[in-house]
């Protein structure tokens, strides 16, 4: 599997997420507005660090390892059962917080108890969320990228379906419940998916815990951990900040901007979860791997750069297309976040090493220090700028971050 095969294929999946993404904003900002969008915002991030959490943060560690014995059939199974039952454990253990305590997590984090109910939604369904990112993470070890390309295209359509269905009729409620369960419903198709697969056996997805498996996964279960925490705790941060010194409008116009830069990333950041993470698990010469970062910034990079500036130019027709005229501000925000968007694919591309050699100790302190630079930054800039300097400090931090990626992996790899 080459990475342009991979880019080619995972495109069907890029291109549907788009376009159910562009119908799904047009709904939301119609039904929810500005000030949904912030809310949207804090409660998605609130569901990453729960699901991360309560999988036992041992997905990552799974592709890696699935795709490193890619010779050790029995070796996969061991890997799999124990994160299978981690991730039981923890999931159960979660739904069960969620439940008892929705009302003061609802205050916390949406800063209103109408919503508690959401919090029983995804406790309810927090074991089915945790499975179906495991299965996905087999796939995406495994190599198996027709399956994965057809389980993230259910994703994006059920993802539509609900999320749409529900806040057109429900209003912010609805889309919160939407997020509390999209992922359950998607994990029937996903295992339907794996059901048909030659390794796929239930009896491999829980049982004993093996140490050496346990080991293993224990370095990114670390790593995952710490991204599940700094960068959603930095963004609610950061969203906090912005809609107490400007408004929840405001807020919300930051919340709509970074979901479009996610939504044209996917051409680029997909492919690198996709090929990267097992291509560069399973490299065991130096001067391969440096090879194929090469490659990364050869093919990968301009891709990034041309759709930064495309995006830039057609900043008020996606605005309108995507939005309604209460996100019109939004306009003056985009020249920072584009330039900082490519700036952050280069930075990518070499932290991927640090992910797939398992280099626990530089990702952890990498991600704590510029996740904590990055609140800072924006908190400087916008209080010299205004809200426009949140886009500024976005751009200042990955720059730092991508430099310092340089330094790290060219004493690895050279």
């Amino acid at each position: 599997m080459t990475l342009i095969r991979t880019g080619l294929l995972n495109a069907i999946a890029v291109a549907i997420r788009i376009l159910t993404s562009l119908a799904l904003n047009k709904i939301l900002a119609v039904k929810i507005g500005a000030n949904g969008y912030a809310v949207m915002g804090q409660f998605q991030n609130f569901v990453n660090m729960v699901i991360t959490v309560a999988s036992g943060a041992v997905n990552t560690g799974v592709t890696k390892y699935t795709a490193e014995n890619f010779d050790n059939e029995q070796r996969q199974i061991e890997i799999w059962r124990t994160a299978g039952t981690l991730a039981l454990i923890g999931s159960s253990v979660a739904g069960l917080v969620l439940a008892v305590f929705h009302q003061p997590l609802s205050l916390l984090i949406l800063h209103d108890v109408q919503y508690a109910d959401v919090f029983i939604w995804l406790g309810a369904g927090i074991v089915l969320f945790a499975f179906n990112a495991l299965l996905l993470s087999i796939l995406n070890g495994k190599k198996e990228i027709g399956r994965y390309v057809m389980a993230n295209i259910a994703s994006s359509v059920f993802g539509l379906i609900l999320t749409g269905g529900l806040a057109y009729y429900g209003g912010i409620r609805g889309a919160l419940i939407a997020l509390s369960i999209n992922q359950s419903v998607v994990f029937l198709v996903t295992l339907a998916l794996c059901w048909r697969a030659s390794w796929f056996k239930l009896r491999f997805m829980v049982g004993k815990i093996d140490r050496d498996a346990l080991r293993g996964l224990s370095k990114f279960t670390l790593m995952a951990l710490t991204s599940a925490i700094c960068i959603p705790v930095s963004q609610i941060l950061i969203r906090n900040h912005i809609g107490e010194q400007f408004g929840m409008p405001a807020a919300g116009h930051w919340e709509a901007l970074m979901r479009i830069s996610s939504l044209y990333l996917m051409i680029v950041t997909t492919p690198l979860a996709v090929y990267y993470l097992p291509r560069l698990s399973e490299i065991r010469d130096r001067e391969e791997l440096w090879q194929e970062v090469m490659q990364g910034y050869r093919l990968i990079l301009p891709v990034a750069a041309l759709g930064a500036v495309s995006i830039y130019f057609l900043r008020d027709f996606l605005i309108s297309l995507l939005f309604t005229a209460e996100f019109a501000p939004m306009r003056d925000l985009f020249a920072w976040q584009m330039v900082g968007d490519t700036v952050k694919i280069g930075s990518w591309l070499l932290g991927y090493i640090l992910i797939g050699r398992a280099m626990t100790t530089a990702y952890i302190a990498t991600e704590i220090v510029f996740s904590v630079s990055w609140v800072c930054l924006v908190w400087i800039m916008t209080n010299l700028l205004g809200p426009n300097g949140a886009q500024l400090g976005y751009f200042l931090n990955y720059l730092a971050h991508w430099l310092t990626m340089i330094v790290l992996v060219v004493r690895y790899v050279r």
